[in-house]
């Protein structure tokens, strides 16, 4: 009977906690997105297409064996789809992937706070250290409820901002090849095929535990379906449009740190200011979901031994993230998308295999 039952606020929830780990730094500032998509100029479409898919099928499978392992206290879902032996090299392996990427997202947050109000860059990317390790603290329920009402708000700006955008400059459509040639340097791969793969192993790879408990918390198999489902449509279009604004302006954008904050701001100060804010949010999203991946791995010492863990987790980002938010992207994002692909394609496997 529960694989029948459907709350639309349950579906919401998992729309928005699926948006909230792929909206961090360097999705919301446009920095993914210039570099995996408009980089591609046109191909940039087919590049959204095959993350579509991905995102559908990733999503979905990792959600539904967490949904499916609710009540295994145990369960480890490395071994479950790599084997004991590869599974447990994943398991050290994402430690180390996600201190990677935490610094990205916190200097991301820097960047921005930097780039808007001229705040101190290290004092700003120290203030977001902190409220990561606080949300982190407060339990892994309670942080969901909190980003996952930030993902929507993330979605509907970049719509806004992108779609006005759009609407503005569309009579530059005629200059995108152009433009895409300018891009051309910020590409990750040299496809637009592997582009699009490394970014699902980008996503997927390290936010695996994240889905898997995310997929445990949905009370039937309905509520999570749709929620994959609301949740990589959402995606999508936002990708979509916010690439095709990034491409109509690939002469301001190529080179910027921020691309997405220079397009509202081209729009109105004003509207500038409020998505900056809006920013920082999918930053604190993103890494707050990180920030628990980490540290949920660490038993030793009970409690107390977990803050402490957690206290140093959040030390260390914070002095990776003083180096160039651009070039921690341009460097991490790809290098993290390549690990990646061998987990993608076991998951894909299984999950069509255990159909």
């Amino acid at each position: 009977m529960g694989e029948e039952r459907c709350d639309k606020k349950a579906v919401v929830r998992i729309a928005g906690g699926f948006i909230a780990w792929i909206i961090g730094s360097g999705f919301a500032t446009g920095q993914e997105v210039l570099q995996f998509f408009s980089s591609y100029g046109y191909l940039s479409y087919a590049v959204a297409a095959i993350n579509f898919v991905g995102f559908l099928l990733m999503g979905y499978f990792l959600m539904r064996t967490g949904f499916e392992h609710k009540l295994d206290k145990d369960f480890n879902h490395f071994h479950y789809f790599c084997g004991k032996k590869l599974g447990t090299f994943y398991i050290w392996l994402i430690m180390a992937t996600l201190l990677l990427l935490m610094p990205v997202l916190i200097s991301g947050a820097g960047a921005t706070l930097n780039e808007y109000y001229g705040i101190n860059k290290y004092i700003a990317s120290a203030c977001m250290t902190g409220l990561v390790l606080a949300a982190y603290l407060i339990g892994f329920e309670k942080l969901v409820k909190i980003v996952s009402s930030i993902g929507p708000v993330i979605i509907a700006f970049s719509f806004i901002v992108g779609f006005i955008t759009i609407l503005t400059d569309s009579g530059r459509f005629i200059d995108i090849p152009e433009y895409a040639r300018g891009l051309s340097a910020y590409r990750t791969a040299p496809s637009w095929i592997l582009s699009g793969v490394l970014y699902l192993g980008l996503n997927f790879f390290p936010g695996s535990k994240y889905y898997t408990q995310l997929g445990m918390s949905a009370s039937s198999g309905k509520e999570l379906k749709r929620g994959v489902i609301s949740g990589a449509v959402a995606l999508i279009l936002s990708i979509t449009i916010m690439s095709t604004a990034i491409l109509l302006n690939g002469n301001a954008t190529a080179g910027l740190d921020i691309p997405v904050l220079y397009l509202a701001r081209k729009i109105s100060y004003g509207l500038g200011a409020v998505f900056s804010i809006t920013l920082i949010l999918g930053i604190f999203s993103s890494c707050s979901a990180m920030m628990w991946s980490v540290c949920s791995q660490f038993k030793a010492g009970g409690k107390n031994g977990n803050v402490i863990f957690a206290i140093g987790i959040a030390a260390l980002s914070y002095v990776l993230s003083l180096f160039s938010f651009g070039r921690l992207v341009g460097v991490f994002y790809p290098l993290v998308g390549y690990i990646g692909l061998i987990f993608i394609v076991r998951v894909i496997y299984k999950g069509f295999k255990r159909k």
